[in-house]
């Protein structure tokens, strides 16, 4: 008894063993995309910059490492008019934004090094135009400085190309309508112009069309997404509710969704 005792104790601690040796799972790009949507932005951008580390050309990981460290700022900063007052108190913000400025310019120079063996190349043209739109998202709207026309303009370009070869690009039509309602609701109307437009009116119904193609499912939650917080920023509640308890249903652990569905929508007091 005893020998089958010990022989029992030195297979489990063989077993301990191999597991503690193991690799942990490895990082996905879905895993990723999970993380962000269930409003989970620090470990989002983690995992994606664990396939960035693994491999630098992964443009979809920059992408979404890039969105979380913005969101994440996004998030601390808040949605009140004073967001230079708000950035200047938060204790976090300057240093995600650092990291979020050279990691936007690290992804950028990923697409512009594959843009350069294919200029032609799809996926790169919609990454990069992407990324600058995160750029451009983050100065505009969640710091509200203006500047970036450099990355809009680019921005502008890349998507427009990319639809005009493809109309029915569902992510590049969402991108190319964020454009159009940051621009339509940062920028006052003169420079606005002088831009070349920005209708967050047109911007609203090219999501909700967006919103409604038929998509693979991260594609369409992304539109939905978009089309969640347009409406909750136009004042449009019971649309945005309705969104929101869709997402629910894909995101159940995302609290952002749960407190607004619970509340109907009313902002924070």
């Amino acid at each position: 008894m005893g020998g089958l005792s010990l022989v029992s104790a030195i297979v489990a601690v063989g077993a301990l063993a191999l597991l503690q040796s193991a690799p942990l799972a490895a990082a996905t790009l879905d895993e990723a995309q999970r993380l962000f949507y269930a409003s989970r932005f620090a470990e989002s951008a983690e995992t994606a910059r664990e396939l960035t580390e693994a491999n630098p050309g992964d443009l979809a990981a920059w992408e979404v490492r890039t969105s979380a460290l913005h969101f994440q700022v996004k998030r601390l900063v808040g949605d009140g008019k004073d967001k230079k007052g708000a950035f200047a108190k938060c204790g976090e913000c300057p240093t995600l934004l650092a990291t979020f400025l050279e990691e936007v310019n690290r992804g950028r120079a990923a697409a512009r090094a594959q843009l350069a063996k294919d200029p032609l190349d799809d996926e790169a043209r919609f990454f990069l135009g992407k990324m600058d739109l995160s750029y451009l998202w983050m100065q505009l709207a969640t710091l509200d400085r203006k500047t970036g026309w450099n990355e809009y303009w680019e921005a502008k370009h890349l998507l427009e190309a990319v639809l005009e070869k493809n109309p029915m690009h569902v992510r590049a039509r969402v991108a190319r309508a964020w454009m159009d309602y940051i621009v339509g609701s940062s920028v006052p109307w003169g420079t606005r112009w002088v831009m070349g437009g920005g209708n967050k009116s047109r911007g609203l119904k090219m999501v909700k069309e967006a919103a409604a193609t038929p998509a693979d499912f991260y594609t369409r939650v992304e539109a939905q997404f978009g089309l969640w917080e347009m409406l909750t920023r136009d004042g449009k509640r019971s649309e945005a509710v309705v969104i929101a308890k869709e997402l629910l249903v894909k995101f159940p652990e995302n609290k952002d969704l749960a407190r607004f569905v619970e509340t109907g929508g009313r902002p924070a007091a």
